[in-house]
């Protein structure tokens, strides 16, 4: 098992910085499995079943305040969202009692009994109170029943019915007055208008395990809820979206990404025995799989930690929720779908409560620190921990190893660099120089026939033929002047096309490869031929000699040289190549089988950085951004770029903190591989799906914003037209066909969603070609009238 001083303190972190125990108290009756709160500076719990017990973390005395007043053990308990007065609520089978802690307090130091008021009697066993943001109604879930009660008048505004389960947890939807969210063990959520009493929204049966948890967060509007099985469930509640679901997270599988990567980035030693998935059972060789049941959901806003605490965390990165769970504590982020930092109780000597039955978490703005409060799962142990964010994900984040790479050249290429041309140098190595332009007048296909067919953009008319591979086509690209097409087959060659005359011009024989190319284009702005061929890729020069000798027109006079070849880390086959042909670049970026993604310097001629664990999958494509001549973009964007894998969405990086910044997986892939897009203008993304529609994600949301309808089976390939950077832009699909034949559909741009997929639906029987492969590649292509050229290759 990894050592503690391993997990924490190989990147500066100290255990004793972590976390610290500040009080720790016995209850004759186990609290397991009760709601506990925490405010601010105030945590509540029951003491001996009946007591309701007030500890104050300024207190230097540490005296507890105890409130008398129930007859039967208390089962919740919740504070009020004003600070003055402060209330708190608890309930139990016999009362449900509202407290206002600053009059007890008061009583108490005059010699007094404080009293509290009973908001209502015999409602049941109540498994979770929550007050209103204004403090006027507490919802009590009792039963399958949830009751509003008005805390002035103490009566009972409404009875919600509809739950088959008990309700375990409840929320008040911040900006939308009125509104209650309800979690139960019926595996459902349901969404209430508290104040007439009506049912808004009903969700299906989520998980086979009940839900124990719900948390909402008002910056994104997603609803977030947890089940005993680890599983966490998140939805959009943003208006028209229909409660749709944004991402299923299995929280027992994300920590052991966690952990591997930390193991391969070196933060820790490699764990003996993991913790994470499995522990010892009865006999030898036998184990069984641990879960991790989320019980308590609450904010963790790291935009409050410094950013040189934060390591390499982005500033818009920094929204995640604290996830309490019965082993540990985990910063979930809500962007990228991944875990932060993770927090185990065993870890820690210091902590007397090991295994929690349930928890409270609240964080501090005043000092920047987190509060739980734990109740051990067996016994009658309560603790109260408080926990510095800043210094548990300083230990436990991976170093920004990547802040001095940049996809734009920001230095002079070396002498010893592969892509030393000796003569001709570039004259400026800036991003603001760059030479791009296109309107996206040609689109190029590469099919499963062993063609390769060139359509005007209108998808009128008769695309020009290029016949002579004997394999399926796995790429195409323009040359960045518009003169040449490469292409690239299953049967191992690579072929240069005159764009006018569809005449070869250049190839590249079997015996130059070991393996079929995978991956082709031209590179730094057409004076190489990038390539990945199994588990390297191969920088090319070519000479491509345009005079015609009508006698001895079958020998070919163009030629090429190889300048270098470089493998992936663990010579495994590389799946995706992707470079910049548009301006000048040394970073190419690769991704393998072993599901890294791996980034080559050619300046310096080797590998810079290795992403482990990119994808649960391989990466079957890497998206770039490249912009384009109609837009403007700050430099630094061009270092984002996107990956796909089947069953894991699409991820959004950045190469400067090679961390996933945003996760998209609203669209169905789970058995076929989907192409992607980057928008020329750098906010949206676009992505196939195999329920027959295509699917568009600005670059600030989780889930999508347009779901285009129109196609009769998957759709394979995306591409945007890069002369409309704009809203929606135009964008062309290619569809797979039961019949082996596919639909190319090109859409028009609009100003707003409605017209866009208005558009898309005229338009959508454009063009109807013959596909055999079940992923044909896309590449666009177009001029301005200056005669400057730009592609762009969606695969």
């Amino acid at each position: 098992m990894e050592n503690p001083q391993d997990i924490f303190s190989s990147n500066g972190g100290c255990l004793i910085d972590i976390v610290i125990e500040k009080y720790l108290v016995e209850s004759k009756e186990s609290v397991s499995h009760v709601q506990l709160a925490c405010s601010m500076q105030d945590c509540a719990f029951p003491l001996d079943g009946t007591e309701l017990c007030i500890w104050n973390t300024e207190d230097p005395s540490h005296q507890l305040l105890i409130l008398r007043g129930h007859h039967q053990p208390i089962t919740a308990m919740a504070f009020g969202n004003k600070v003055n007065p402060l209330l708190i609520c608890s309930a139990s089978l016999d009362y449900v009692i509202m407290w206002n802690l600053e009059e007890c307090r008061e009583k108490v130091l005059q010699g007094l009994v404080p009293r509290g008021t009973v908001m209502g009697s015999l409602l049941g066993k109540v498994l979770c109170l929550q007050l209103s943001p204004d403090d006027h109604v507490v919802a009590v879930c009792a039963g399958n029943k949830i009751f509003m009660l008005d805390i002035e008048t103490q009566a009972v505004q409404a009875k919600l019915h509809g739950h088959l389960g008990p309700v375990t947890a409840v929320e008040f939807c911040p900006w939308r007055a009125g509104i209650l969210i309800s979690v139960s063990e019926d595996r459902g959520f349901k969404v209430w208008d508290h104040c007439t009493g009506s049912l808004i929204y009903s969700s299906s049966v989520l998980s086979a395990y009940p839900l124990l948890s719900l948390f909402i967060d008002a910056e994104s509007r997603q609803l977030v809820t947890g089940c005993a099985d680890g599983q966490l469930w998140i939805f959009s509640l943003m208006d028209g979206h229909h409660y749709r679901r944004v991402a299923r997270v299995d929280l027992r599988k994300k920590t052991e990404t966690f952990s591997t990567r930390r193991v391969k980035s070196g933060l820790c030693s490699q764990p003996e025995e993991s913790h994470l998935p499995s522990t010892s059972a009865l006999g030898k060789g036998e184990q069984v799989e641990v879960t991790f049941p989320v019980l308590r959901l609450a904010p963790c806003d790291l935009s409050l930690i410094p950013n040189s605490a934060c390591g390499c965390l982005s500033s818009e990165n920094t929204q995640c929720v604290w996830i309490g769970s019965s082993v540990g504590l985990f910063v979930f982020n809500l962007a990228n779908l991944e875990v932060e930092a993770a927090l185990y109780y065993k870890d820690f000597q210091s902590l007397s409560i090991l295994l929690a039955g349930s928890c409270a978490l609240r964080n501090r703005t005043a000092d920047r620190k987190a509060l739980c409060l734990l109740a051990s799962l067996f016994g009658g142990k309560i603790a109260v921990l408080e926990i510095n964010p800043a210094a548990l994900v300083r230990a436990q984040q991976c170093h920004s190893v990547g802040q001095s790479l940049s996809v734009p050249a920001s230095f002079c290429v070396l002498p010893t660099s592969p892509l030393y041309l000796g003569i001709a140098k570039e004259k400026s190595t800036k991003a603001a120089s760059q030479q791009r332009c296109g309107d996206g007048q040609w689109l190029a296909c590469g099919l499963a026939n062993h063609l390769s067919l060139v359509f005007d953009a209108s998808l009128t008319g008769t695309p020009a033929v290029f016949s002579g591979h004997d394999g399926a086509v796995n790429a195409v690209c323009w040359s960045q002047d518009r003169r040449w097409l490469l292409s690239a087959a299953q049967d191992g060659t690579l072929r240069v096309w005159s764009a006018r005359g569809a005449e070869l011009a250049l190839l590249l024989g079997k015996d130059m490869f070991s393996k079929p190319i995978q991956s082709a284009q031209f590179y730094y702005i057409d004076a190489f031929i990038l390539l990945s061929s199994g588990p390297e890729f191969q920088l090319l020069k070519y000479h491509i000699d345009t005079c015609k000798d009508e006698i001895k027109r079958y020998k070919q006079k163009s030629k090429s040289k190889l300048i270098c070849r470089l493998s992936m880390t663990g010579a495994v086959d590389m799946t995706s190549l992707s470079a910049v042909n548009d301006f000048y670049s040394h970073i190419v970026l690769t991704a393998g089988r072993n599901r890294t993604v791996e980034v080559f310097d050619l300046n310096a001629g080797c590998s810079a950085a290795v992403i482990a664990e990119a994808h649960s999958r391989p990466v079957h494509q890497i998206c770039q951004n490249k912009g384009s001549s109609f837009t403007t973009q700050q430099p630094q964007a061009y270092n984002l770029f996107l990956t796909t894998a089947i069953g894991d969405g699409m991820r959004l990086w950045d190469l400067r903190t090679l961390r996933c910044e945003r996760h998209f997986e609203g669209h169905p892939t789970r058995g076929y591989p989907c192409g992607i897009a980057f928008s020329p203008c750098g906010r949206f993304a676009a992505c196939g799906a195999e329920d027959r529609h295509a699917y568009v994600y600005e670059m600030g949301s989780s889930t999508y914003s347009h779901r285009l309808a129109g196609h009769t089976d998957t759709v394979t390939g995306v591409a945007f037209n890069p002369s409309a950077p704009q809203h929606g832009a135009h964008l062309h699909t290619t569809e797979l066909y039961k019949g082996r034949r596919a639909k190319c559909v090109l859409l028009p741009p609009a100003s707003t969603g409605k017209h866009l997929e208005e558009k898309w639906d005229e338009l959508c029987g454009a063009f109807r070609g013959r596909f055999k492969r079940r992923k044909p590649c896309l590449s666009y292509y177009g001029h301005s009238g200056t005669g400057e050229r730009f592609p762009s290759q969606i695969y």
